[in-house]
């Protein structure tokens, strides 16, 4: 077999184990790289603060003395303690169509599972729900996300090998800006925000939105609270993540939902599309990367990627999806964005899918966390 497994131990194996599938997937139009940086800080147990309450371990696959795959192995026990499970996840599973391949790697961390006492494994799914999720199943001729993963068609038989099975579907929408707005929908929506009292916020400042975010993000979290594989966001992790956004995101795509007392109760953000800027840039921020993800942020971009679209459970029958689109849609028409990307949603997730109902869209990926006793 002449499988060599090496567990990565340094700053130079964490760069190899980062950029392999930048070679994996060299000429294929589709792909996606993540940005190298965010995934170097992802894997740095002094930056993200995930840490708390997860370990990892990743490994390269070498056969010849070249990298052949990578993966890394994540025990969550937040995740363990919230669903009385008792799992091992992976995820950054890429390989080569070599079944040795993939069986050493996999093998390795279910090992590493097995030692530690754990009877199974799931993935690809990472820290929290703010990470990638989901092996690609279809869309495999659809240009990617830049918050999602790509893989060749080939995983899906080394899945099956591996005894792997299905335990949850993510879906995705591409979504149609439409060229005209229909008045009916907007006298809708004012008739909710009258009937309720509802405030509807737009953002010119973003120290205002700073403070209203971290209130939002207790918002996300509750609303997310029973999807699959969640965790509870911790402070730091939701400090984190503004400190990284705020500063990049356009103000045109985000609002939020007030009830009459001021709370937040609805939020939603979406952020240009960088995907073709890290594709041109391979994923580097150095020497013109950059400034290609700042043109894509803050110039003309005719697609926008959906990062959250959340409303407090005890209002999810009163509309408040319907305004948070009405008061985007007028925005993103005016700006000439042309299609909206929505991201994985469960498959079950039916409220979030009626969201879409009243605009063209198709279903072009399909994306699945697999699961296997150990």
């Amino acid at each position: 077999m002449n499988i060599i497994i090496k567990e990565v131990s340094t700053k130079k194996d964490l760069k190899k184990w980062i950029e392999f599938p930048n070679t994996l997937y060299e000429g294929n139009e589709y792909y996606v790289p993540f940005l190298a940086n965010d995934e170097a800080e992802t894997f740095s147990p002094d930056k993200n603060p995930a840490y708390a309450f997860c370990e990892t371990r990743l490994f390269l696959a070498y056969k010849d003395n070249k990298i052949v795959g990578r993966i890394a192995g994540l025990i969550n026990h937040a995740y363990n303690k919230k669903w009385n499970k008792n799992a091992i996840r992976y995820t950054r599973f890429d390989f080569i169509d070599d079944y040795d391949v993939s069986k050493a790697l996999f093998e390795t961390v279910v090992a590493w599972g097995r030692e530690r006492g754990y009877t199974e494994i799931m993935g690809p799914i990472g820290f929290t729900d703010m990470d990638h999720e989901g092996m690609l199943v279809e869309g495999f001729e659809e240009f990617n996300m830049s918050i999602t993963f790509y893989n060749h068609p080939y995983y899906l038989e080394h899945m099956k090998h591996l005894g792997l099975q299905k335990d949850i579907d993510w879906i995705e929408y591409r979504i149609n800006v439409p060229e005209t707005f229909d008045p009916r929908f907007e006298r809708i929506c004012n008739h909710l925000i009258k009937k309720h009292g509802y405030q509807v916020v737009t953002y010119d400042n973003r120290k205002v939105l700073y403070t209203d975010a971290l209130e939002a993000f207790k918002v996300i979290d509750i609303a997310f609270s029973k999807l699959y594989g969640t965790v509870p966001l911790t402070p730091e992790i939701i400090k984190h993540t503004l400190d990284g956004y705020i500063p990049l995101v356009n103000l045109d795509y985000i609002c939020s939902i007030k009830d009459k007392d001021g709370k937040i109760i609805g939020f939603g953000v979406l952020v240009p599309s960088i995907a073709k800027a890290l594709k041109k840039s391979n994923g580097k921020m150095l020497p013109f990367g950059v400034f290609r993800l700042l043109k894509a942020l803050k110039g003309k971009n005719d697609t926008l990627e959906m990062f959250f679209v959340a409303v407090h459970p005890d209002y999810q029958v009163q509309g408040l999806p319907a305004i948070l689109i009405n008061t985007l849609t007028p925005k993103i028409m005016a700006n000439g964005v042309k299609f909206c990307e929505t991201g994985p949603m469960l498959e079950t997730n039916t409220a979030v899918h009626s969201m879409w109902r009243h605009f063209e869209k198709r279903q072009h990926r399909r994306r699945r966390c697999y699961i296997k006793k150990i």
